[in-house]
């Protein structure tokens, strides 16, 4: 269970919390990196806990993690955009409090799986659907994305894109990488019938073009999903590369540790 959970956001379908795992050598005055995770369900439904494993195990080599709730179809009424923008305002919320939860502003992390991979992805590429109300001289563009067969392509040939049709320009990804999209890593599996391997493929080629950096893995036979903790074989494979990536990163020391 989280050490933490707290309320980051109030809004007309009620309060969204953060549950925050933080390391056994805690101390509130650090400035350790933090990750956010935000987790799938296709925007329609969804629960944080699918990324309480893999919260505890960042925890448990030095990271504050978090896993975040935000507004979905089926129990709140809402729409893709309001998922952008919850995951917005949680990155805002983390940096605005970064003092508070003994993090550093300047090394937050967000991924996330399938839709909640797009939330953590839009959050770093795409400029619209910020809350009102909110400051935005304070980023919601992590420092680095962790990404779960994540929604790339909102596109007219991608994925649910007659939910996003009337703005799927401005909440896609992939059509909106940039010079500053942080590095990401991303896996897959190569059976996934959501999220094909030439999309993967395609938003590494961008992120290259534009001068960044996503590092790709591909599991072979492996359907959507396959990274959650109930399999525990690729949960273990997927959060060693995770952990390798954020070691490059500095954001970690020392050896992976989930074997």
């Amino acid at each position: 269970m989280a050490d933490r959970v707290v309320v980051y956001k109030k809004t007309e379908q009620g309060e969204l919390n953060l549950h925050i795992f933080n390391p056994v050598d805690f101390d509130s005055s650090g400035s350790r990196p933090a990750i956010v995770f935000f987790f799938g369900g296709g925007w329609v439904n969804g629960n944080p806990e699918q990324f309480f494993p893999h919260s505890e195990y960042l925890a448990s080599r030095g990271l504050v993690a978090i896993s975040a709730e935000y507004r979905v179809e089926n129990k709140h009424g809402t729409s893709p955009q309001e998922c952008v923008r919850d995951g917005k305002s949680a990155i805002r919320w983390i940096r605005g409090h970064a003092s508070e939860l003994g993090i550093d502003p300047q090394r937050v992390i967000a991924g996330g799986g399938s839709a909640g991979g797009h939330v953590a992805a839009a959050t770093a590429t795409v400029e619209k659907f910020n809350e009102d109300g909110e400051d935005l001289s304070v980023s919601c563009r992590p420092n680095a994305l962790v990404l779960f067969n994540p929604v790339f392509d909102n596109g007219p040939d991608g994925w649910a894109n007659d939910r996003v049709e009337a703005y799927w320009q401005d909440i896609s990804p992939m059509h909106n990488i940039s010079e500053n999209t942080p590095p990401a890593i991303v896996f897959l599996g190569t059976e996934d019938v959501l999220i094909p391997v030439a999309t993967v493929e395609r938003f590494r080629e961008l992120m290259e073009e534009a001068g960044g950096c996503c590092e790709v893995h591909f599991y072979e036979g492996q359907p959507h999903g396959f990274f959650n903790f109930k399999n525990r074989e690729y949960f273990d494979k997927t959060v060693i590369e995770a952990d390798k990536f954020l070691i490059s990163l500095g954001y970690l020391q020392g050896e992976p540790t989930c074997r």
